[in-house]
């Protein structure tokens, strides 16, 4: 097995996550902060919108059975990368829709946006890709859909949605389990 990582955010991260942890080859999925200029950041930091930082999360994956194009193309078909500095009710900087290329990942998420501004005539991506030290958010945040979520009124109503698209979408990159 060949393991990479990309690091992206596309909102709250706990929804990210869920969608994430469901896409073949993928085995370890971290939620976490990037992109700001504090260092450590706390949840409560970071939900003020003052550090800078983007929820996002890590995703580690074999590259053999799903490639950083294919991975990404999910990530940008499962959230909407159209609305600048947010998701659906989620507003504020720390909800921006990005991508955070580690080495040599860079040209690859260019092309991944290029390709969803292609297949949407009209409409235009804001995703940005950027630069940043990744923080691990607090162990409560993560597989957070797994546990808390389930009973979390806000993620019942986000996070189904997203699982559905990726379903539907996407179905060639889900697990077998999902």
């Amino acid at each position: 097995m060949a393991q990479q990582q990309a690091i992206v955010a596309g909102g709250c991260f706990w929804c990210t996550e869920a969608v994430m942890k469901d896409v073949i080859g993928v085995s370890k999925v971290e939620s976490g902060y990037i992109g700001g200029d504090k260092p450590d950041p706390t949840y409560k930091e970071v939900c003020t919108g003052n550090t800078g930082h983007a929820e996002g999360v890590r995703v580690t994956f074999d590259d053999a059975q799903i490639t950083l194009g294919q991975l990404y193309d999910v990530f940008l078909g499962t959230h909407d990368p159209t609305q600048l500095n947010r998701q659906g009710n989620d507003v504020g900087t720390q909800y921006r829709s990005a991508i955070f290329p580690l080495d040599g990942q860079e040209e690859e998420a260019r092309a991944a946006i290029g390709r969803w501004n292609d297949d949407h005539p009209g409409q235009q991506a804001v995703t940005t890709i950027e630069s940043g030290q990744w923080y691990p958010a607090e162990d409560y945040h993560q597989e957070y859909w797994e546990g808390e979520g389930q009973r979390n009124p806000y993620c019942q109503a986000v996070i189904p949605p997203k699982l559905m698209k990726l379903r539907k979408s996407f179905q060639k990159y889900l697990k077998a389990d999902a």
